[in-house]
């Protein structure tokens, strides 16, 4: 029998080598994921490329927005984006500006609700149960059923066109290693976009990677293009 060897075969290498080859196919209406919590973890050249590239009526899907003037920021300084799925908008005015006027749709989900809407996208799980936000506003025009007497909302799960996701290493297959905090919600994104991009600070061959660190199989990653990181620190404390 034949052995296999992945890295020389059609489709298994992942490596891109611009941000255009990167975002092939992307297009207006869309629904896209964007990896980050604040602008810890988030794939700046990415967005970068999708705001140079002007591209319009945007379902974005991301914990927050990032910054006036930079991450998501960008993208809602040119009008890019629709329709807004997050937990978090307390550090853009701009956000605040464009829902109050109704120039954006803004869905508001909690953070754990948010987190396991996406998850079950990538598991393919249709919805789900939770107890968060039954009596509120975020269960309005939901199912909801008791279990053992309390109340529970139907919240369907959430997938996208594109997922924009953010790792430290990957390899040359598109195995993924995420560094610290910037995981938060990197792994899950990765798995739930019909096409999934991961840009990264080191790319290294096939093989190189331990098994067992892999947070991301490349089975969930299609291109994977080297990026270089301001890495931004959205709060800082410089004195007591």
């Amino acid at each position: 029998m034949a052995v296999l060897q992945p890295q020389s075969g059609k489709g298994f290498h992942k490596v891109v080598s611009s941000y255009e080859e990167a975002l092939a196919g992307f297009q207006a209406g869309m629904t896209v994921m964007v990896g980050g919590f604040g602008l810890c973890g988030i794939p700046e050249g990415l967005i970068q490329a999708v705001y140079q590239s002007g591209v319009k009526g945007l379902t974005c899907i991301s914990n927050n927005a990032g910054v006036d003037g930079f991450g998501l920021g960008l993208w809602l300084q040119n009008r890019q984006i629709a329709t807004m799925i997050a937990s978090y908008v307390g550090e853009n005015a701009l956000f605040e500006e464009l829902f109050l006027s109704g120039e954006m749709k803004v869905i508001l989900t909690p953070q754990g609700t948010l987190a396991e809407k996406i998850r079950a996208g990538g598991a393919g799980i249709p919805a789900f149960y939770t107890a968060t936000g039954v009596g509120t506003l975020v269960a309005e025009g939901k199912e909801t059923r008791a279990f053992e007497g309390r109340q529970y909302v139907l919240e369907p799960a959430l997938t996208a066109d594109f997922s924009l996701v953010k790792a430290w290493r990957a390899d040359t297959m598109g195995n993924l290693v995420y560094r610290k905090t910037a995981m938060n919600f990197n792994p899950m994104m990765a798995t739930a976009g019909k096409i999934t991009v991961a840009e990264v600070e080191e790319i290294v061959p096939a093989g190189t990677l331990d098994p067992e660190h892999i947070h991301t199989p490349g089975i969930y990653v299609d291109r994977v293009i080297q990026g270089h990181f301001e890495k931004r620190i959205e709060q800082r404390t410089v004195r007591h």
